[in-house]
């Protein structure tokens, strides 16, 4: 943190699941990044002496083992302090072990991934390298097999998250489900905020806003019923203003978590994450948010105050290709971009 600063919070992390998502062992074309490699990369990236404070987590293989022995996690706490990192929220891979709106085997499965992962987030807690943060989930379904059942599949799956919220207290931990297009039931604002109502544990059970995948849920993607902008929207600033005031309303209560993000508006992907919310680098010519400034509508309230909710910011710029990674000034742009949030809208403490 540079002493000429003016903001110390949030603290800036990077996320490592870009190392894999989209690469090889998720279906992609790429070699994976090594966990290894990701730290390195954010460790070294720095901005007028500014670097990053921290790494959110994917506990997936190959960075981490689901079934991580206790040894494993301090190993892993060790290695990640060792870089002058700290660790914030973990990603639950619940998509590998069932889903939220199946049946009693499907969703016992992805409770057990959702109980692992919030052991493992518990002891990185009480090892000192976890001060903040918390375990992402999803409903690891899709929206045209939630779409045969809107009513019941919604109320199938607030009655897993019920479950699941259960599991997160008794660790003391928060669980945030990810507003992504391509999760049925979470795949617009509005069947968010009805989900997350319907599971009724707010102190608990919350949100996780990506700026590049929360941009199309004004835009109606996969579910045009629930779009806020004109359909003859062309980016206008004043039609914008007033579809992120809205969408940030009705979502911004319930969110415990935050991604910064650029979104070109296309839906791209690769591998297990195809027809997906596609992230673009922060200096991407066509991203269509303005970084710093949007990010205020997450991190400010209705009437501008600061609200202070988010003890760290992360970084998600998924599906980057491998040879764009590796260069330092991709790192230092997107730190640079983070830096101007904080300074927009973080705080000194």
């Amino acid at each position: 943190m540079s002493a000429t600063s003016a903001n110390n919070f949030p603290k800036l992390h990077n996320a490592m699941w870009p190392g894999l998502v989209g690469k090889k062992s998720m279906g992609g074309a790429e070699p994976d990044f090594s966990l290894d490699t990701m730290l390195d990369l954010t460790a070294k990236a720095e901005v007028n002496g500014v670097k990053f404070d921290g790494v959110d987590l994917f506990l997936n293989n190959p960075h981490i083992d689901i079934n991580i022995s206790d040894d494993g996690i301090k190993k892993l706490a060790g290695k990640i302090q060792k870089k002058g990192l700290a660790v914030g929220s973990v990603v639950a891979p619940v998509w590998f072990f069932g889903n939220a709106m199946g049946d009693d085997a499907k969703r016992a499965g992805w409770l057990d991934c959702v109980r692992k992962s919030v052991v493992i987030a518990q002891k990185l807690r009480k090892l000192g390298v976890r001060p903040h943060g918390v375990v992402r989930i999803d409903t690891a379904a899709g929206v045209t097999d939630w779409e045969k059942d809107p009513k019941g599949n919604t109320k199938t799956i607030a009655k897993t998250f019920k479950e699941a919220a259960k599991i997160a207290k008794d660790h003391g931990e928060r669980l945030a489900a990810e507003g992504e297009i391509c999760w049925g039931g979470m795949h617009s604002w509005k069947y968010m905020v009805d989900l997350l109502e319907q599971v009724g544990e707010p102190k608990t059970v919350g949100f996780q806003a990506d700026m590049a995948h929360t941009l199309l849920y004004t835009l109606g993607y996969n579910a045009p019923e629930h779009r806020i902008v004109p359909k003859d929207f062309h980016w206008q600033p004043e039609q914008f203003h007033i579809a992120m005031k809205k969408m940030t309303k009705a979502l911004r209560p319930w969110t415990f978590d935050f991604h910064v993000a650029q979104n070109d508006a296309t839906v791209k992907g690769s591998g297990s994450h195809d027809k997906t919310g596609r992230h673009c680098l922060a200096t991407d010519p066509n991203g269509k948010l303005n970084i710093p400034r949007d990010a205020g509508y997450w991190m400010r309230d209705d009437t501008g105050k600061v609200t202070k909710k988010f003890k760290h910011i992360c970084w998600d710029g998924c599906m980057f290709p491998n040879d764009v990674m590796m260069k330092p000034e991709t790192w230092n742009n997107i730190l640079a971009s983070m830096i101007q949030v904080r300074e927009n809208h973080g705080w000194r403490a």
